[in-house]
Order: C-alpha cells, then sequence, then structure tokens
C-alpha cells in the first residue's frame, strides 16, 4: 500500500485505526475452541466485525509463532484474510545483521515463497543500516521503526543522551537518511504524547504507529494534539481493548462497537485537523 492509498483509507473511512490481533489462545472465547482453528476463526470474525471503522490490522508474531507450525498457519490464513484495502502490519520487531534480515524480509514480504505479502514490518534499528536495508529491497513495503515506546523500560536506552540528542531522537534522524516518508514509519507509544511536537521535528511527514491508546492508557486527544499533520500522520492501534472487549459470544460485536467508538473520535479529529 503506497502513502497516498493510505490517506485515500483515511479519509474514506473516517479513522485512523490499527486493531492489533494479538490473539491468545488462553483469552478467546471457549466456544471458538471447537473450531479446526480457534485463533483463526477469532481473527476472521473480529475483521469481519471491525473492516469498516479501521485501516489497518496488525497481528503480532509472538502470538503465533507460540503455537508452532499450527500458529504459523493461523497466521498465513489471517494475512489471507486481511481486506486488501487495509494496511496489513506484522507486529515481528526483528533485528539482525544483513544476512539475517533479508530472511526475515523474504519470511513476511515474500507472498510467492511463504503465502505471506505483509504491507509492513515492525523492525528494532539498533542494529543499525545493514539490519534495516534489507526490507528495502521490496519495492512498496513500510518499514516501521522502533523510536520511543510506552514500555516502562523505555527509560532504559531510549533517553540515553547522544551527541544529537536523546537516543530515540539520533535513530529518528539517522533513519531518515536511509529511506523517506513513503517507506518509513516510526513507533511511538501514546504515552509519551508530550513529546510527539519534538518528534515531529525530526519526523515530520513519517507516519507514526502509535500504541498505548485503550488498555494501556494513553489519549488519543493528546496524541492527536501534539501528533497529526496535514495528512494525519498517525495509525493509532488498539489491540486489547477492542479484540477482548467481551469474551462471550458477543464478542465480535462488542469489539465492533468499541472500534466504532475510537473510529467516531478520531473522525472528530480529522475534522480538527481539516483532514476531512
Amino acid at each position: 500500500m503506497s502513502r497516498e492509498q493510505l490517506i485515500e483509507q483515511i479519509k474514506l473511512k473516517r479513522s485512523f485505526l490499527c486493531v492489533g490481533l494479538d490473539t491468545d489462545i488462553n483469552k478467546i472465547p471457549e466456544f471458538l475452541k471447537e473450531y479446526p482453528d480457534p485463533i483463526f476463526e477469532f481473527n476472521k470474525r473480529i475483521i469481519d466485525a471491525t473492516k469498516d471503522h479501521c485501516i489497518s490490522y496488525k497481528p503480532n508474531a509472538a502470538f503465533y509463532e507460540s503455537r508452532g507450525v499450527k500458529g504459523l498457519q493461523s497466521l498465513i490464513d489471517t494475512y489471507k484474510y486481511i481486506p486488501k484495502d487495509t494496511l496489513s502490519i506484522i507486529d515481528a520487531k526483528r533485528g539482525d545483521i544483513g544476512n539475517t534480515s533479508d530472511m526475515y524480509a523474504r519470511a513476511f514480504f515474500d507472498e510467492a515463497e511463504t503465502e505471506m505479502g505483509f504491507d509492513a514490518i515492525t523492525v528494532t534499528p539498533y542494529m543499525g543500516n545493514d539490519s534495516v536495508t534489507p526490507y528495502l529491497k521490496y519495492d512498496g513495503k513500510w518499514i516501521i521503526l522502533l523510536a520511543l515506546t510506552s514500555s516502562v523500560g523505555s527509560k532504559d536506552f531510549q533517553y540515553l543522551e547522544t551527541p544529537d540528542g536523546h537516543l530515540f531522537e539520533t535513530v529518528i534522524k539517522k533513519a531518515n537518511t536511509w529511506a523517506g516518508a513513503d517507506r518509513l514509519m516510526f513507533v511511538v507509544g501514546a504515552t509519551k504524547s508530550t513529546e510527539f511536537t519534538n518528534i515531529r521535528q525530526y519526523a515530520p511527514d513519517n507516519f507514526l504507529l502509535v500504541p498505548g491508546v485503550g488498555a494501556q492508557g494513553g489519549s488519543l486527544e493528546d496524541v492527536c494534539k501534539y501528533g497529526i499533520t496535514k495528512d494525519c500522520g498517525l495509525i493509532v492501534n488498539a489491540s486489547r481493548s477492542i479484540i477482548y472487549a467481551s469474551n462471550g459470544h458477543d464478542f465480535a460485536e462488542a469489539a465492533r462497537a468499541e472500534a466504532q467508538n475510537l473510529q467516531k473520535q478520531m473522525e472528530v479529529e480529522l475534522e480538527k485537523a481539516g483532514i476531512i
């Protein structure tokens, strides 16, 4: 999906919501466990219920890899079920030397080889340029680099002082010499909303993938106040607050209601910013 197509979807759906598919076999409704693939059945119903209100889906690789071969098949089937007009992100947070990154890129981008051709992948940048550039070999694919996360441990390294500012600022500035805003996004946690103004000095046009709204307590209003751009420039992820809104037979309807609630809030912010 190109930048222009992404912006078009944001305007069309009046939303910049990403639904995180962090699907845990221990948290899905019990009745689904009677199906041949409970994880895929859950994901399929969540997608059907929320696709009108979001512009992206983001399976977290760990929740599938932890189930071995059957989990990988669930991931493949989920990828195939994601609507093609919706940005598909694999939240893999890979980061390794160049030849290993080549293999990771193939795993998630080479659909002919692996049956998965996600639009974007999250990548850890701390091994530098040669660990990131292999993903750029795939035309039209996005790299989403970790910059400033919502995690408690973010203060351990991300705020370290460097000659160019905090380490997360150095990451953003350096990475923007590797690719443009049509290929490169950054992860910035919603609980760090007051940092968005500063981050926008170094990433004025990049889309930011923003986890932490919902169950983690981040404020959508603050994220937009400090981070929204003329093209929106934000993809706000919600996972648990949507997919686990209910653990009964009505789980899909509850997920839809939660997604619609967030979409309506996003519509207000897009109108305030003059984007729609």
